[in-house]
């Protein structure tokens, strides 16, 4: 009885979504705006150019979650940037550095995860020329369940302070 009564709303739920999806309405369909992720912000953000033309850049960002649950970055995505990766770092055991992407990245409850050099970063590839030292531009992250968050990152020159 009671799985008979859900498929029932669900029906009936279903076509008024439907309905009201119609091609002869005048009035546009508006967009919802991302609502951010409560709880997470982000510190000591920088995107840090390539000194060669053509070579990725990186960013660098302290991520403070302030929330009581913990959240999974699944991706970075910055403006200007024909790609992104989250990279880790480590040292192999003959003292050489390697890096390599990784997957999601867990900011614990009220901790902060830090994106730094020699250790989790994120790369950015085929940089936009609009992206000059002491502009800015606007990286998001993707938490798994698919909330996003926006934050402006500033933009610095290759020998600026990392």
């Amino acid at each position: 009885m009671n799985s008979r009564l859900f498929a029932a709303a669900f029906l009936l739920g279903s076509g008024t979504v439907l309905a009201s999806c119609g091609g002869n309405s005048e009035e546009p369909v508006e967009q919802q705006a991302p609502e951010g992720v409560e709880g997470l912000s982000i510190e000591n953000p920088r995107l840090i150019l390539p000194a060669v033309a053509g070579n990725p850049g990186v960013v660098y960002f302290d991520l403070v979650n302030d929330s009581d649950r913990n959240y999974a970055v699944r991706r970075a995505d910055v403006e200007g940037a024909g790609r992104t990766e989250m990279h880790g770092s480590m040292e192999m055991y003959d003292g050489e550095i390697a890096m390599s992407p990784v997957g999601p990245q867990t900011v614990m409850a009220n901790d902060t995860f830090t994106f730094e050099p020699g250790g989790f970063h994120v790369m950015v590839f085929d940089l936009s020329p609009e992206l000059q030292a002491g502009g800015e531009t606007e990286m998001t992250l993707t938490v798994a369940g698919g909330d996003k968050a926006s934050f402006a990152v500033p933009i610095q020159s290759p020998g600026d302070a990392r």
